[in-house]
């Protein structure tokens, strides 16, 4: 008889896939199979749409930093469909940490998608609306003009006054847990009133201060919007609090920049201050024109601000000026204030140009 070749089995195959794996695994190095390139505090939302590829997926994993190397995840996939192990990656919304691994990537995509995912979105003191609307739809959790919407309509709460123009002031700013695709404007909405109700609430209600007893809680909050907004050092914090609250009770004008800021949806720095056509522009907001405290809220104030203008600082200042490194030039008479603008002025042409 014929001695013919025996016929190659197929754990030979497997063997021959494998060594090409791992061979190919090899050349590309421990590297681009070790921990994302992401920084240690960085994490990294990821939406994996349904019907893509895994070279797809592999390609937006890698533009996102959360993998160094598309082609090691696809040679990462092969080496256990050879060994029987593979399963789909799955689609849905990821969240991935600089700690995580290769493998470790991949089996979060394989993992079967029975919770939903959970976010962090920390809102800071002094935010706007339209700033927290801009966040929420970054993140993928609404529109920023459903969030704005649904911020304009006044939910049935029994402490809430019944005259402001938004919830603008009530939204409080902290850290919330928030869930990816079912949280809505309302629901998140809602957490943030409890959260108000919560810090805030009390804080007026069990506060006998003058202030407590001659404000309505309105007109609280709008006031407290404008030192938070002002105040970037805390131990100043009463101190402005008590500008603002003497300047209201004497009739005079506040002349706030920030409500300036607020009416025309704009923010001054150093290098592009307030002009004197926009001081002069009218609306409800524009406190450089109109006697009293604004129609509503500017922004979201914090707790040591609310704080604050509950407990204003006693004494006869009346004016201050910003100093742009975040103090400020207090001052008791006009030309007091004056001489303080000018030396503000005069260090801030001698500074250098970057």
């Amino acid at each position: 008889m014929l001695n013919l070749p025996k016929k190659k089995s197929s754990w030979f195959f497997r063997s021959l896939g494998l060594g090409v794996i791992a061979l190919s695994l090899g050349s590309i190095g421990v590297l681009w199979l070790g921990s994302s390139p992401l920084s240690s505090e960085q994490r990294v939302r990821v939406d994996i749409s349904s019907g893509l590829s895994h070279q797809e997926i592999a390609e937006l994993l890698q533009r996102q930093g959360i993998i160094r190397s598309a082609l090691a995840l696809r040679l990462w996939l092969q080496w256990q469909a050879l060994w029987g192990s593979d399963r789909p990656l799955r689609s849905g919304v990821y969240e991935f940490a600089a700690t995580q691994h290769l493998p470790q990537v991949v089996a979060t995509l394989q993992e079967t998608r029975d919770r939903p995912v959970e976010l962090s979105i920390t809102i800071p003191e002094g935010w706007s609306l339209r700033q927290m609307a801009a966040l929420f739809e970054q993140e993928g959790l609404f529109s920023a003009e459903e969030f704005l919407a649904a911020a304009q309509r006044n939910p049935q709460r029994p402490w809430l006054p019944k005259d402001i123009p938004s919830l603008e002031g009530f939204l409080f700013p902290d850290t919330y847990q928030v869930i990816v695709g079912s949280e809505t404007p309302e629901s998140l909405i809602a957490k943030m009133l409890d959260r108000f109700e919560e810090v805030a609430l009390p804080l007026y209600r069990q506060q006998n201060s003058e202030v407590s007893r001659t404000l309505s809680l309105k007109d609280w909050v709008t006031l407290a919007s404008i030192v938070e907004r002002e105040s970037v050092l805390d131990r100043e914090r009463r101190r402005i609090a008590g500008v603002f609250w003497r300047r209201w009770q004497r009739g005079i004008r506040l002349e706030a920049d920030p409500t300036v800021e607020y009416a025309l949806q704009i923010r001054q720095t150093v290098d592009n201050p307030l002009t004197l056509e926009q001081v002069r522009t009218p609306s409800p907001y524009n406190t450089y024109l109109n006697v009293g405290l604004p129609p509503g809220a500017i922004a979201a104030p914090g707790r040591a601000s609310l704080e604050a203008t509950l407990e204003p600082e006693a004494g006869d200042y009346l004016f201050f000026v910003a100093r742009y490194d975040g103090s400020h030039i207090f001052s008791r008479t006009l030309a007091e204030h004056q001489n303080a603008i000018r030396q503000v002025e005069k260090n801030l042409n001698s500074r250098p140009r970057s």
